[in-house]
């Protein structure tokens, strides 16, 4: 029981808190994974999933919803981060890597997209518990389907598996640092409007209750089109995936700018398709740049880089559920979407900073270069044993 002012701060606190979670965890468990493998540590967070959505089937109180929803944040923790660096590994080449993590980054946005009707409709008609107890059954599939592919600790688990560059290291990479910023500032519309998108529907529009629930479902096509779209012309034309970026960027922005403008529910649907379909064409064009920048200025294990990346994606939607209803209530909605949408267009050119990233040739130190090559005399013998040492 709560009156309407601090439910609705009950319910942003209670959805940040697997963000926030989230992103103290990431550092901790990039370097676990770079350290251990991929393969445990995403079992482990999909067990944790399972753990915190059963919690939520049967929980009766706020606390025990807050407990579950942070215990989701530690689970994704792992899972996310272990779940796309493990791809990053197994794919290697282009354009292979951009095509298998377009299709993780489209099953991403199906499980965000759907989950309103999904969870709606269940609820409505089957009780709390089911949606939740379904979730809870795909963790378990998912789990004994990762035992059967890459079984943790089998061949697969690269036991020599060299040493990874440290998180703060990578921070500091310059590259690095645009790729995760041009990933949080495109996610920050998607985070924003979110929690109170449905508030200014029914406020501004009169929209129902259904019309609320199947707001973002359309826009998983578009999403899935930009994720194809970006693929084949990164297979053709690789030395442009920071234009991709950059024309996602101004998507985005341009997108955001018109949602205010919408008057009815068919309006509104087309911006967040526009929406969802730059963040496709981000996601897709500069996911696998961050292996890439691993593989030619760093060492090609990828559980840091790739808990960067969630800790940009964190940011947004740590901030969103605590910061946007706050800014609609002191600004207005219009200037809501309009700081996105400029934020977004002025951060597309800052991405020309990885224009030349295509042309990059991996570096080997004197340790590398002795140990690929084999030593030709004694002396590289000699210094080989010493490294080794």
């Amino acid at each position: 029981p709560a009156s309407g002012g601090n439910e609705d701060v009950q319910i942003g606190v209670l959805f940040a808190s697997k963000a926030i979670l989230q992103l103290l965890v990431n550092p901790l468990s990039g370097t676990l994974i770079d350290r251990v493998g991929y393969e445990a540590p995403l079992l482990a967070g999909l067990a944790v999933m399972f753990l915190s959505t059963a919690t939520f089937a049967f929980a009766e109180n706020y606390a025990t919803l807050f407990a579950a929803r942070s215990l989701q944040g530690l689970g994704s923790a792992f899972a996310d981060t272990a779940g796309i660096a493990l791809i990053a590994d197994r794919y290697a080449e282009e354009p292979a890597r951009s095509r298998a993590l377009g299709t993780a980054l489209a099953c991403i946005s199906f499980g965000s997209l759907a989950a309103p009707p999904f969870g709606g409709v269940l609820y409505e008609f089957a009780g709390k518990r089911v949606p939740f107890l379904v979730l809870a059954c795909v963790c378990v599939l998912d789990g004994l389907l990762l035992f059967v592919l890459a079984p943790p600790g089998g061949t697969g688990a690269r036991a020599n598996m060299p040493v990874g560059t440290p998180i703060h290291r990578l921070m500091i990479d310059p590259y690095i640092a645009v790729v995760a910023g041009a990933l949080a500032t495109c996610n920050i519309p998607l985070a924003f409007l979110e929690p109170t998108i449905a508030n200014w529907m029914k406020d501004s529009m009169g929209a129902s209750e259904w019309e609320v629930g199947l707001t973002w479902l359309p826009a998983f096509f578009p999403h899935v089109l930009g994720v194809y779209v970006t693929v084949r012309l990164a297979a053709a034309y690789p030395h442009l995936q920071w234009f991709y970026g950059a024309l996602g960027m101004a998507i985005i922005g341009a997108s955001s700018c018109l949602v205010p403008a919408c008057r009815n529910f068919g309006q509104v649907i087309i911006p967040l398709c526009g929406i969802c379909f730059g963040i496709a064409l981000v996601d897709t064009a500069l996911l696998p740049t961050l292996a890439f920048l691993v593989d030619v200025r760093h060492v090609s294990v990828y559980g840091s880089v790739y808990a960067i990346a969630d800790i940009s994606y964190c940011v947004a939607y740590a901030l969103g559920p605590i910061v946007a209803g706050q800014i609609v209530h002191t600004m207005g909605f219009a200037q809501l979407n309009l700081g996105m949408g400029l934020a977004n267009v002025l951060y597309a050119p800052v991405l020309l900073f990885l224009r030349n990233v295509c042309q990059m040739k991996p570096s080997h130190s004197e340790r590398n270069i002795l140990l690929e090559e084999g030593p030709k005399g004694l002396y590289d013998t000699i210094k080989m044993e010493e490294r080794k040492g």
